[in-house]
């Protein structure tokens, strides 16, 4: 194929070249590993620093002020949004708007954070000053620490790279990828930090299988009363049978006499003692079930039993109260009937 060159276009229409795609690809994804593992090398001591002054700004209830332009500003906008989602308040102001009246966000107690791979970014620099005089702390994100705008922040984050994965080393690649991981560590952090729980996170998240996962109670999805096959130690493997079919339940669950978790029944353990030996009607149920089984309090989020569903193979899951008497089944049937997977 010949280039074509039209003369009512800036643009060439150049042959294609002939390569391994994923060879490339690989390449590029080579190159970016390479340079996450040196800034993996590299957190230390600033990163602790920067955690401290964000997390002094958000217990006192101040804002987190993120700034970036291009590149960084989608990068700035993205740790923004990651920020807000887990109860640290945040604002992602746009620069020229800064410099026209948007300053008025800016509360005493607020915290910028600035982003700029070079540093010398011509509309960031220029809001250097107007952020100094109104007293805020400056975290910097940047690829070069001895740029203006590390010489002004208050702490310095280098996200340096020394090869761009663009095979023409010009577009931001791995600059841009090693800016947005190190945001997610300083986001992920702050959230543990301070003692950010499943709980906080259900709050802000309303939306969605997520947002019922979150904010529904084990107790609101379990099976109880009729439902729940509840059988003593004295039953028998025909009594418990029978509970189960009364219940429509796969399982029996078997009480101690004062009520508490003993074990429970299933088919599949009548299914295995059966094929040993058929004349198991009359013995006692707690011969073949399963005792301690895994449960779960009637208090906690519907969403940990879909991660304690993933980690262990059970369709049933035991709910107990606050002094481990079963008062209900969580069925995996009934997650998908809720949409809640």
């Amino acid at each position: 194929m010949h280039g074509i060159a039209r003369a009512d276009s800036l643009l060439t229409i150049r042959p294609y070249r002939i390569m391994n795609y994923p060879d490339q690809a690989r390449r590029v994804i080579r190159l970016e590993i390479e340079e996450l593992e040196s800034l993996h090398s590299r957190v230390g001591d600033d990163f602790s620093q920067a955690i401290g002054l964000l997390l002094n700004c958000v217990v006192n209830r101040g804002k987190l002020i993120v700034c970036g332009v291009g590149k960084s500003g989608n990068i700035g906008r993205k740790l923004t949004a990651t920020l807000n989602s887990t109860g640290a308040t945040s604002v992602c102001l746009n620069v020229g708007d800064a410099l026209h009246g948007d300053l008025g966000v800016i509360d005493s107690g607020d915290l910028a954070i600035l982003l700029s791979y070079s540093g010398e970014t011509g509309e960031l620099v220029d809001l250097l000053p107007h952020l100094k005089r109104l007293g805020l702390p400056i975290v910097a994100i940047t690829g070069d620490v001895s740029s203006t705008l590390a010489k002004q922040a208050d702490c310095v984050l280098d996200v340096q790279v020394t090869q761009e994965a663009c095979p023409l080393n010009l577009a931001p690649t791995s600059s841009t990828t090693a800016m947005l991981v190190l945001c997610d560590a300083l986001a992920m952090v702050l959230l543990e930090a301070r003692g950010f729980k499943t709980e906080d996170f259900a709050k802000l998240h309303p939306g969605g299988s997520l947002g019922r996962a979150l904010l529904t109670l084990v107790s609101d999805v379990m099976r109880q009363g009729d439902q729940l096959a509840l059988v003593s130690l004295e039953t028998t493997v025909q009594e418990a049978l029978h509970a189960m079919t009364r219940a429509r339940s796969g399982a029996a669950v078997v009480v101690n006499a004062d009520g508490t978790l003993a074990g429970v029944f299933t088919h599949g353990d009548f299914v295995r003692a059966f094929q040993k030996d058929y004349a198991i009607s009359d013995l006692p149920v707690t011969q073949f079930m399963t005792a301690k089984p895994i449960s779960i309090q009637a208090d906690k989020l519907a969403v940990e039993v879909l991660a304690t569903l993933k980690k262990v193979r059970v369709d049933d899951l035991l709910v107990l109260d606050a002094v481990g008497r079963p008062v209900g089944m969580v069925d995996t049937q009934d997650l998908t009937r809720l949409r809640l997977v």
